[in-house]
């Protein structure tokens, strides 16, 4: 399960690799990175090949100053997959990585098998007004003041009495303080920014996928929320899970936006499951897909 590294393109991406059976890649959010799927990981790797890159911009990758749109994004993963061997995979993503996820089975239909959306971005305007506010002019001077050494030391510091009195924070809590500590690195921040900046504005999320969710008719489909998200509505799955002829929907009471933290088992066992009891899409027929486009939604 540890952190391995390959070359893409000039620049050193950094992913996890287990298991052995119908692949699986694990598409983590913003300022995420692969260990967010540790909990699942191993229990995914029994009875599948589990990818978990860190995107570009994100955890040991690299953050060169380039491309941070939803479709580098999804060029990243597919040319990491195709290194890898793999041809194809069950496509799995979290927030951001919902986005990326659809962008990826939008662009290349046929590395795509089955389609995973967790607590994903890209369904709708509502977001929390926290990354809202980050895409203002000037964030990139009060981001640094923000995530200076001082004040993340002594949030740590007071993490750690709380951790050894055994009180343990909720995993939201948990993995946006990890995110927004990762900000204190310059090139991690100025990745953090261009990205959000692509996707979001102070009014909410600009990019949306609603208007070619029927191509998704195609592609077996599974929706994840937590039903306390409060950094994407869940209302924005219900509406896609409606958009989406033959696509489930399982919402996991009491969790969050990190279901996949809230609830490791139910969620490693949920997604074996839509694996073992779906066939993989088969998008080769491109007069199928003039038909759906001619046809609309």
């Amino acid at each position: 399960m540890k952190p391995r590294t390959i070359t893409l393109h000039g620049h050193e991406v950094s992913y996890r690799e287990a298991g052995e059976g119908e692949p699986i890649v694990l598409v983590h959010g913003i300022t995420g990175r692969s260990d967010t799927w540790l909990e699942v990981l191993p229990v995914l790797a029994e009875r599948h090949a589990v990818i978990a890159p860190d995107l570009l911009g994100h955890g040991e990758s690299a953050k060169p100053r380039g491309d941070y749109s939803l479709g580098a994004y999804a060029s990243g993963v597919r040319d990491l997959l195709a290194a890898l061997g793999y041809e194809h995979a069950t496509v799995v993503g979290h927030s951001l990585g919902g986005g990326v996820a659809m962008q990826l089975a939008y662009q290349f239909p046929e590395r795509c098998d089955r389609l995973v959306l967790v607590s994903s971005g890209g369904l709708g305007r509502e977001v929390n007004a926290l990354l809202r506010a980050a895409t203002l002019p000037g964030s990139e001077l009060v981001l640094p003041l923000l995530v200076s050494a001082g004040l993340v030391g002594a949030v740590d510091s007071a993490i750690g009495v709380l951790g050894r009195l055994g009180l343990r924070g909720r995993p939201d809590l948990e993995e946006m303080w990890r995110g927004f500590c990762s900000l204190g690195d310059a090139e991690a921040r100025a990745a953090f920014l261009h990205t959000l900046r692509g996707i979001v504005d102070i009014g909410g999320q600009r990019v949306s996928a609603t208007d070619r969710l029927y191509l998704a008719a195609e592609v077996p489909t599974l929706l994840i929320w937590g039903e306390r998200d409060r950094i994407i509505p869940q209302a924005h799955g219900e509406a896609a899970h409606a958009a989406i002829p033959g696509s489930l929907f399982e919402v996991f009471e009491g969790a969050g936006h990190f279901p996949h933290r809230d609830d490791p088992a139910r969620f490693a066992a949920t997604l074996s499951d839509f694996v073992a009891t779906t066939a993989p899409a088969d998008l080769s027929d491109e007069s199928r897909l003039r038909e759906l486009l001619r046809r609309g939604a």
